[in-house]
């Protein structure tokens, strides 16, 4: 999306693509394995008849993060997480690819009508 290494300055850059300059800097971070671990660990336990309460104490997580687990992947399974993520990846490959190619016609544009 945003080009940091480019000569045109973030805001300016954010400005001509319409976006948020706040939401620049915002990076999501991959889920870690471990944390997918966790809940495949967490529903192997709810299978069993276990309690959430019991499930989350037995593996160490406080209930604020187990729901918020569970808000953000809701009742998938591990491979569909991982599957999820996968395209979350390329769909930001893909807005990047595209928001560089907006960026460079604005540039062009801009030196074709000679306002540099």
């Amino acid at each position: 999306m945003i080009d940091r290494s480019h000569d045109l300055p973030v805001a300016r850059q954010a400005r001509e693509l319409g976006i948020s300059r706040g939401s620049i800097y915002y990076l999501p971070r991959p889920v870690p394995a471990a944390d997918l671990a966790l809940m495949r660990r967490i529903d192997v336990l709810l299978s069993q008849g276990r309690p959430v309460a019991e499930a989350i104490r037995t593996i160490s997580v406080t209930a604020f993060t187990y729901y918020r687990w569970r808000k953000e992947f809701g009742g998938l399974k591990s491979d569909q997480v991982k599957r999820l993520k996968d395209l979350e990846k390329e769909n930001e490959r893909l807005r990047k690819a595209v928001s560089d190619l907006t960026l460079e016609k604005l540039i062009l544009r801009e030196a074709a009508s000679g306002n540099y």
